[in-house]
C-alpha cells in the first residue's frame, strides 16, 4: 500500500511540476481539441444521407453494429437500451441500427426473402429450415413489445444499411439465379423496408455515427 501511495504522490508531483514549467512556459494545459471536439456534422454530396444522420440528437446517443443476423439480436438490443435508459437515466435517447455485411437482410421484406431465398443464402433458419420471410423484421414470444427492426423504426431508431454490402450480395445473387446484377440490386433496394437508409457504406456509417456523438456496441 506505502508504494502505491508513493508512486501516486510521485505522479501528482510530476504533474503538477509540468503544469508549472508549461505555464512559465506560456503553453496551455487544457484539454487537447481532439479529445474534445464537437461532433463532426460536415455536409455531403447526399443531402437525403445528411439529412438522415441529422437526426442524431438527445443527449444518450449509440450505434449498434450489425455485420451479421446474430439470432436477431441487432433488432432486440435497441429497444432494450432505449427502454432501460428511458427508465434510468434523464434525458433524450437515439439508436442507430447499421446493418452491414452478412447483416443486411434484417432489412428487406417478406418479398426478397422468399423470391431470392435469403434464408438460405445468409444461414438464417426459422425453426429447422432456412426462413422463407424476415423473422427479424416483427419478432414476437417475448415478454417485451417493439421488437424487430420494422418496429424499431416506428418508433425512432434509425436503420441504415450498407451500399457495398447490397452490391456485393445482390451481385452473387443474380449470378446464381441467371439474372443481371444491376436489375436485381434495384430490386433490392426497392425491397428494403420503409425506413431503412443506404449508407455508402457499414463502416463508414458506424464511424459516422461515432463522430457524431454515438458510443459504439457490437450486436453481430
Amino acid at each position: 500500500m506505502s508504494s502505491l501511495i508513493a508512486s501516486t504522490t510521485a505522479r501528482r508531483g510530476f504533474l503538477g511540476r509540468l503544469a508549472a514549467a508549461a505555464a512559465a512556459a506560456g503553453l496551455s494545459t487544457a484539454v487537447p481539441s481532439a479529445l474534445n471536439a464537437e461532433p463532426v456534422n460536415e455536409p455531403s454530396a447526399d443531402p437525403a444521407l445528411d439529412a438522415w444522420f441529422g437526426k442524431i440528437k438527445g443527449k444518450h446517443k449509440i450505434v449498434f453494429d450489425v455485420p451479421e443476423p446474430n439470432s436477431g439480436f441487432g433488432a432486440i438490443w435497441p429497444r432494450i437500451y432505449l427502454n432501460t435508459m428511458k427508465a434510468t437515466y434523464p434525458g433524450d435517447a437515439t439508436a442507430v441500427v447499421i446493418l452491414r455485411h452478412g447483416g443486411i437482410p434484417l432489412g428487406m421484406n417478406d418479398a426478397l426473402w422468399a423470391k431470392y431465398k435469403l434464408g438460405e443464402q445468409f444461414s438464417i433458419k426459422e425453426g429447422d429450415v432456412p426462413a422463407t420471410k424476415n423473422i427479424y423484421a416483427n419478432i414476437t414470444g417475448l415478454p417485451i413489445p417493439g421488437l424487430g427492426i420494422a418496429e424499431l423504426m416506428k418508433s425512432g431508431v434509425l436503420v441504415g444499411l450498407c451500399d457495398v454490402a447490397l452490391t456485393v450480395y445482390s451481385s452473387g445473387a443474380a449470378t446464381k439465379m441467371g439474372m443481371q446484377p444491376d436489375a436485381v440490386k434495384k430490386e433490392w433496394i426497392a425491397g428494403l423496408l420503409p425506413g431503412v437508409q443506404i449508407v455508402p457504406s457499414g463502416v463508414l456509417g458506424v464511424a459516422h455515427a461515432q463522430e457524431l456523438g454515438c458510443v459504439y456496441c457490437f450486436a453481430g
